[in-house]
């Protein structure tokens, strides 16, 4: 077992994903689709082989930068293992591209959900499997991450709360990680420690939809999408499921673990004596959601009163929780849409603005989890250096109380979620640019660049004004969305601490 965790991460992650191609081979078998159980056991030998070789050749190696090795380590697992989950997929397909084939094996791990297959009857039940499988190992591959390796280094939305290690005192952090926290015994430690939490919460919520009248090859599926994020369904989405509105009521009670870190690693990374009432990134979101619910519920209540026929309360109670679950649902970015949502449309006459969508996958959940976009505690920070600074306006010698922590989070806090504001905003401007070189809308272009950079794909489907189709798009746009989705997975500043020189020196 020692021998196999100090191996190095990306070998690791290559083994288990080659492991992984077993339950689609298996569900085939039981599905009576020999060529696709036959592909997908074909391809676990065929990965099991080249892991083994590559794992004897790098048995010896140990990283001279433990930060530089993890970074490394977990762009490679985003950007090659994709291309080892697309092969099996590709063949087993048949009738596609091998772009088309990669790209979703992007869009799966990286949790965003954006597919290319649009019709439900392209793909058989054995590769709608896969595609959640990948999404839910994605999912529990940034858990992992988040914790063992973004935490000790000020990423990931940790940089906010821990902005002290800056400057010189990165370096000095970087070299504390490398005498105290080996890196595969960290790693080891917290997948032993989460694994079963995530997996039990999956199987939680998966009887929980069978319950409620789901046929169980879906609620698996949709259960793993919960829990990643993904958004991804055999089905096209809720609006066709089984359960209705008591398993969208099921599935909307667990978002919270996309909300805050706090609803699974509590006590993991020093905030034990924290609980989800003092968690400043679930009281943002309670405040947002409610904030947004109320505003499409009451455009549509003032849409309807100018009908002739008064509204049932049955329809003011759908439109309600269709605004609720939907707003809820891309502030994760899960991006699953309601049963619901379009009965508000039907109701009042007006069509729900995608710009709200929109503005909820941006901002995303929060820290740790496996939720993307710009994350809660960000926008906390933000919001609490506002209202500093226009106190100050009022009273200029006045001094902002709340404790140290408090003063951390409006000054240096505020500043560095400022910074990677902006530089989410300069990388959605980046990626609409190359998206028009490659002959896309402009329109349709910001909002694939969202839907890639947020980590939510069914975007492009429910937000725009008419659902854009991913496999109308270019193979060179495709390419670019990849990149897209893998920069918004990993997080810019991640990416540019591998370009600090203090990481490189040893």
């Amino acid at each position: 077992m020692q021998q196999i965790v100090r191996l190095p991460f990306f070998v690791v992650l290559m083994g288990i994903g080659a492991i992984a191609m077993i339950v689609p081979a298996g569900h085939a078998a039981v599905m009576e689709d020999f060529t696709t159980m036959r592909v997908f056991f074909y391809g676990f030998i065929l990965f099991s082989i080249l892991t083994v070789l590559i794992a004897l050749a790098t048995s010896g190696y140990s990283p001279a930068n433990v930060a530089r090795s993890q970074l490394v380590g977990l762009l490679s697992a985003f950007s090659v293992l994709p291309v080892m989950f697309a092969i099996p997929f590709y063949v087993a397909v048949g009738n596609t591209t091998f772009v088309n084939a990669w790209f979703e094996m992007v869009s799966c791990f990286t949790t965003t959900g954006a597919t290319v297959y649009d019709t439900a009857g392209r793909l058989t039940p054995s590769l709608h499997l896969w595609r959640g499988l990948v999404g839910w190992l994605g999912g529990l591959l940034i858990w992992v991450t988040a914790i063992s390796i973004f935490a000790p280094m000020n990423l990931g939305g940790f940089e906010v709360r821990a902005t002290a290690s800056a400057g010189q005192g990165a370096a000095r952090s970087y070299t504390q990680i490398d005498k105290i926290a080996d890196p595969s015994e960290r790693l080891l430690r917290y997948t032993l420690t989460l694994t079963p939490i995530y997996a039990g919460l999956t199987l939680l919520l998966w009887i929980g939809l069978v319950v409620m009248g789901e046929f169980p090859y879906i609620a698996l599926i949709h259960s793993m999408s919960t829990l990643s994020t993904s958004g991804i369904s055999p089905i096209g989405g809720l609006y066709f499921a089984a359960s209705r509105f008591w398993g969208e009521f099921l599935i909307f009670l667990f978002f919270v673990f996309a909300l805050s870190r706090l609803t699974f690693s509590k006590g993991m990374i020093g905030e034990g004596g924290k609980g989800l009432r003092r968690d400043p990134e679930f009281i943002t979101a309670l405040v947002l959601i409610g904030t947004v619910t109320l505003l499409l519920f009451l455009r549509h209540y003032i849409g309807a009163a100018d009908q002739n026929e008064p509204a049932q309360l049955r329809e003011v109670g759908a439109a309600l929780w269709g605004a609720l679950f939907t707003v809820t649902s891309f502030l994760t970015t899960t991006g699953f849409e309601s049963h619901f949502w379009d009965g508000a449309t039907v109701w009042s006459g007006l069509q729900t603005p995608g710009l709200f969508l929109i503005g909820m996958a941006l901002i995303g959940g929060g820290v740790a989890t496996t939720a993307g976009g710009v994350k809660l505690l960000r926008i906390y920070a933000l919001y609490r250096h506002g209202e500093r600074e226009q106190e100050r306006l009022l009273h200029p010698s006045s001094i902002g109380g709340g404790g140290r922590e408090a003063r951390r989070v409006r000054k240096q806090g505020a500043f560095i979620s400022w910074v990677f504001f902006m530089l989410f905003a300069l990388s959605i401007a980046a990626v609409m640019l190359m998206l028009s070189l490659t002959g896309v809308q402009f329109e349709t272009s910001m909002v694939l660049a969202v839907s890639a950079l947020s980590t939510t794909g069914p975007l492009a489907t429910v937000a725009a004004e008419t659902p854009i189709a991913y496999s109308g798009i270019p193979d060179p746009a495709k390419v670019i969305l990849a990149a897209a989705m893998v920069l918004g997975r990993l997080e810019t500043l991640a990416i540019i601490a591998l370009f600090n020189p203090e990481i490189w020196q040893r």
